[in-house]
């Protein structure tokens, strides 16, 4: 089973031409109102892909938490949700035609996701073997729940996203991290390669980094081996949820007891199908065109 303890948001998503420069003022191409959030975007993929998921988090009191909750309760997310009297978060993302984005999370009820909230779930939480931690809910939580579970023997995965303001002990309660290049330098500073940046978070106390470079593959670095995983080249349209996508997937792979190389294949592949279609959550893949896309590719299936 997997628990995953984070955010959800109303992605309000512009697409642009290219991105709108400091002080221009430029028409949108499209407006579109998506389910999403990181934690939202992980645990709604390993659900969509067969997991057992726990999803704890908070929803506010407007109707994007209304919209919000009708998601999550349709797919059997819902005994998790903890509503609470606040505005529901909301992620502004601006995408490009190349399929980048930008993006700007205002956190609204995501922000009274408290230790408290955690120990009142504390004995479903602990009934999963994986936990899934990002950084859209106060890193008091974060950091509370990766003790509990540290503690009790789980493995914790956690996704240093966004990267700001976070307290590097936490690292020691860790056994995956999985940054993005640009978060991995904000964790250790722009200087170093991307080999000794993993190895100064191995210093720090993280049991293993798992380096997301998008369209160049995840770098896998443990304390005892290495792996490069090469991503499957697609024609990307957003790539707004291919990390929690990537992550969800992973943890989806490794809760079924596959190993790690096939767990990172799968998860490099299902983030490779979401980035060519929009939205967050819609572009979840299923598990049957994941295993196909790696079929084609050849690589075998865990069937």
């Amino acid at each position: 089973m997997i628990a995953v303890i984070g955010s959800s948001n109303v992605d309000m998503v512009i697409n642009v031409d290219k991105f709108t420069m400091p002080g221009q003022t430029q028409k949108g191409l499209e407006l579109s109102y998506y389910p999403g959030g990181k934690g939202a975007n992980q645990a709604v993929t390993a659900k969509s892909l067969g997991g057992d998921v726990f999803f704890l988090t908070c929803l506010g009191n407007d109707g994007n938490a209304q919209m919000m909750k009708r998601e999550l309760e349709a797919i059997d997310l819902g005994h998790g949700i903890r509503l609470v009297d606040s505005p529901n978060g909301v992620a502004l993302i601006e995408v490009a035609r190349s399929g980048e984005n930008r993006i700007i999370v205002y956190p609204g009820a995501n922000s009274r996701l408290s230790p408290e909230i955690i120990d009142d779930s504390r004995e479903s939480l602990l009934k999963a073997d994986i936990l899934l931690l990002q950084n859209e809910i106060p890193f008091k939580s974060s950091l509370y729940a990766a003790k509990l579970f540290y503690k009790a023997g789980k493995t914790v995965i956690f996704d240093p996203a966004p990267s700001s303001n976070i307290d590097k002990s936490i690292l020691q309660y860790v056994d995956i991290i999985t940054p993005n290049e640009t978060e991995m330098a904000e964790l250790t500073g722009p200087s170093l390669c991307i080999e000794e940046a993993a190895v100064k978070l191995l210093e720090m106390g993280c049991e293993n980094v798992l380096l997301k470079r998008g369209e160049k593959g995840v770098l896998f670095t443990g304390r005892s081996r290495s792996l490069v995983v090469p991503t499957f080249r697609v024609k990307a349209v957003d790539s707004t949820a291919a990390g929690d996508v990537f992550n969800g997937a992973f943890a989806c792979s490794l809760d079924r007891g596959l190993d790690l190389h096939f767990s990172l294949k799968y998860a490099c592949a299902a983030a490779a199908l979401s980035v060519t279609k929009r939205g967050a959550q819609r572009s979840i893949p299923r598990s049957e065109d994941i295993e196909s896309l790696l079929f084609e590719r050849g690589f075998e299936s865990y069937r």
